[in-house]
């Protein structure tokens, strides 16, 4: 509904007294009405004078008066529509706005999450490696004690072979 390209059909018609003009096809807000009340004029001319050339003024008049009025209400429309459609399009600009701002958090929210999950997975494997390696180390260990304690075995009993050898060769000295 553009100011100047609106294609409603207005009728003016006269009703049976002669003294109201009936407009049909158009709503009128009661303001609209209450205005189109008021006397045009400050003489305040008595509305009951009789249907001729004053009348068909009152009623050319009152056709401005309509017609003004409609314009008006007309630009009223017009103006809350375009409101409506700047705050259409600034919500939308929000809401995309808000979509890419979401999106991106989510992006970063999974490449983060991934990357703990790889961290996750070499501390894991370097794990794996610690504990094989001290698994080793345990077992080269083991081995190397068993063959300390083997030695000392040996040692320990050459060693008191031949210290009962030598105490018998004194005891057999000295007896």
């Amino acid at each position: 509904m553009g100011g100047g390209s609106s294609t409603r059909r207005v009728t003016f018609e006269a009703d049976e007294n002669e003294n109201i003009t009936v407009v049909k096809g158009v709503r009128l807000s009661d303001s609209v009405i209450d205005r189109m009340k008021e006397p045009s004029s400050p003489s305040g001319r008595p509305q009951s004078q009789h249907r001729s050339a004053s009348g068909a003024v009152n009623d050319e008049e009152l056709k401005k008066r309509i017609a003004e009025e409609l314009a008006l209400e007309r630009a009223r429309r017009d103006s809350e529509a375009q409101k409506r459609r700047l705050f259409g399009k600034l919500l939308e600009r929000e809401r995309i706005s808000s979509n890419e701002h979401l999106t991106r958090a989510i992006l970063r929210e999974r490449a983060a999450t991934e990357e703990e999950r790889q961290k996750a997975q070499r501390f894991a494997k370097q794990l794996e490696e610690k504990d094989r390696e001290l698994k080793k180390h345990d077992a080269y260990y083991k081995e190397q004690l068993a063959r300390l304690e083997e030695r000392s075995a040996q040692f320990y009993k050459v060693t008191t072979e031949q210290y009962q050898k030598a105490a018998d060769e004194v005891s057999a000295r000295f007896k």
